[in-house]
């Protein structure tokens, strides 16, 4: 199943999309929460797509038609791991993580699909990461990698754009990571059971102005989905809408010789095999 959250009046609505349409549960089921993340707290996915398969054509809107916005735009936490590939840990001249690196992003960092990437008055330093994001469903604490694929609900794509000269200030990345208006999510959530379990093998590519810019597979990661959300649990409890963004790859901007940064008119697009593109633009602040 496929939930997208887009624009509906002044509002947020979800709705379960079916090819080239998109099922309106605040019409198919007004019942049910009308937030992915309330879904997957209150445990109704299922009830979800039992109501989008039996809609009436009045629920029905044109995907093409709508305004996305993130699938979760309010995460309780939004963890993300860095140097998750060995290729981009070397590129930027580090050595391959023991552990994960782990940081945070705010919720206002966060945009949804089409909505520009803001690059700040304040530097010219904007830089691309095409990531996979792993949803969770359920709540854990202390799991091990057995179990730990069952808290995923599902994935979806994000782009971690940073503010590298900011970034690389201190040791921590914090502040070059959370600019407002940097972060693209979507541009929709696919269940886990549509995908290979742990999201394992899927190709993934970021493209600029239509150039390939990262070209890699899932599988190359130093710690997969499963050893990520372990490790996490250990210190955390993990909780239904909280977001892990899983690293992104060598090829980005700041590694490039001359360094390649992204700028007002570009388009850029991360897409990973059988979740989709996730396009944005970039503008000035």
């Amino acid at each position: 199943m496929r939930i997208v959250a887009f624009k509906k009046n002044s509002d947020a609505a979800i709705g379960v999309r079916d090819n080239n349409q998109v099922v309106d549960l605040s019409i198919a089921a007004p019942e049910l929460p009308q937030t992915l993340r309330g879904l997957l707290v209150t445990d109704a996915l299922g009830a979800a797509g039992e109501a989008a398969a039996n809609a009436v054509e009045a629920a029905r809107v044109a995907f093409e038609s709508l305004t996305l916005l993130p699938p979760i735009p309010d995460p309780p936490k939004f963890l993300c791991i860095g140097r998750n590939y060995a290729e981009h840990a070397k590129e930027g001249g580090a050595e391959v993580p023991k552990y994960p690196d782990v940081f945070m992003r705010s919720r206002l960092s966060i945009i949804g699909p089409g909505a520009p990437i803001i690059r700040p008055l304040i530097s010219d330093k904007l830089d691309f990461e095409g990531e996979l994001i792993a949803i969770i469903g359920k709540t854990v604490h202390r799991v091990n990698e057995e179990q730990a694929l069952d808290a995923v609900a599902g994935y979806s794509i994000f782009n971690d754009a940073t503010l590298r000269d900011y970034q690389r200030r201190t040791g921590q990345w914090t502040v070059g990571k959370n600019f407002d208006g940097t972060g693209p999510f979507g541009p929709e959530f696919v269940t886990a059971d549509e995908l290979p379990r742990g999201c394992a093998g899927l190709n993934l590519q970021t493209r600029l102005n239509g150039e390939v810019m990262q070209d890699a597979n899932t599988k190359d990661m130093v710690f997969n989905v499963a050893s990520a959300i372990s490790y996490l649990s250990q210190a955390m409890t993990l909780e239904p809408g909280d977001l892990l963004a899983t690293g992104t790859p060598s090829g980005v901007g700041y590694a490039r010789m001359p360094p390649v940064w992204m700028k007002p008119g570009d388009m850029v697009e991360v897409e990973i095999e059988g979740i989709g593109i996730l396009s944005n633009p970039v503008a000035d602040e």
